[in-house]
């Protein structure tokens, strides 16, 4: 299928590494031009050296979109090199491990702002120029804890479901105006946050040190889903790639979930 994104100018946020890093790579793979967004200067130096080493067109720009200055940095420096956004994948957050008694109401409210804020303050530096364009693509990457919380993990998925209601309320307010607003929900994706993570995991339960046997365990036992394995960072950008494209204009307000069968 041809998506038509060659020349589409594109932001994902916190692809400096993991799902963001394989969104961007997936959109520059596609033709679109792409700014990567982090904020530890060699990752980002990294990624866009990768991309362009396979014919990709990308750049990048440092910045805590947490800060109101630093993001409307970051905006400036999105529409200084592309002149127009076609494309904003909202993807940068932070997946504490902690749970209803580990943490105080502030770190709530941080999360809070990592999450979600931080997801306002760019679909209200870009939504303007789009509404002008008559055309755009608003991706919220949210996970499957928006939809089925872990006791363990209460204030991430609470700042996960609040991504949801947030696409929903802004495809209605955007009914008609040609730009398009959806979510991503992952279910466990092997990145090397995951992977560390379930390897601390695994240590306790004296699962050994191999990825595969921890990632077996690991969907068999604690996250169990229809296909035995975890997804991959490509697999997600594959899903986001083709929202964003003009082949899914027709799709708007809507929570995919990609988790294997995970809530299945």
């Amino acid at each position: 299928m041809e998506l038509n994104l060659k020349g589409k100018k594109a932001l994902v946020t916190g692809s400096s590494s993991g799902i963001g890093e394989g969104i961007a790579k997936c959109l520059a793979g596609e033709g679109a031009h792409v700014m990567i967004q982090g904020r530890n200067t060699q990752e980002l130096q990294r990624v866009v050296r990768e991309i362009t080493a396979e014919g990709g067109i990308a750049h990048y720009v440092e910045g805590d979109l947490t800060k109101d200055h630093d993001a409307k940095q970051v905006a400036a420096k999105t529409l200084q090199t592309f002149q127009q956004l076609d494309i904003l994948v909202n993807n940068a957050g932070a997946f504490p491990k902690r749970g209803w008694l580990q943490g105080d109401p502030q770190d709530w409210l941080d999360l809070l702002n990592v999450n979600v804020v931080s997801m306002v303050r760019m679909i209200q530096a870009f939504l303007p120029q789009m509404k002008t364009l008559g055309w755009g693509r608003i991706i919220q990457i949210a996970s499957v804890a928006g939809i089925s919380p872990s006791p363990g993990l209460p204030e991430y998925g609470i700042t996960k479901a609040a991504n949801i209601n947030m696409t929903i309320s802004l495809a209605k307010d955007l009914a008609g105006s040609g730009i398009t607003v959806n979510t991503v929900s992952p279910g466990p994706i092997a990145t090397a946050g995951a992977r560390k993570l379930f390897q601390e995991i695994a240590a306790e339960k004296n699962w050994g040190t191999n990825w595969e046997v921890i990632e077996k365990k690991v969907t068999q036992e604690m996250l169990p889903n229809l296909v035995g394995r975890f997804g991959t960072p490509e697999e997600v950008g594959n899903l986001v790639t083709f929202l964003a494209s003009p082949a899914a204009d027709f799709i708007t307000g809507v929570n995919y979930k990609i988790d294997g069968g995970r809530l299945a």
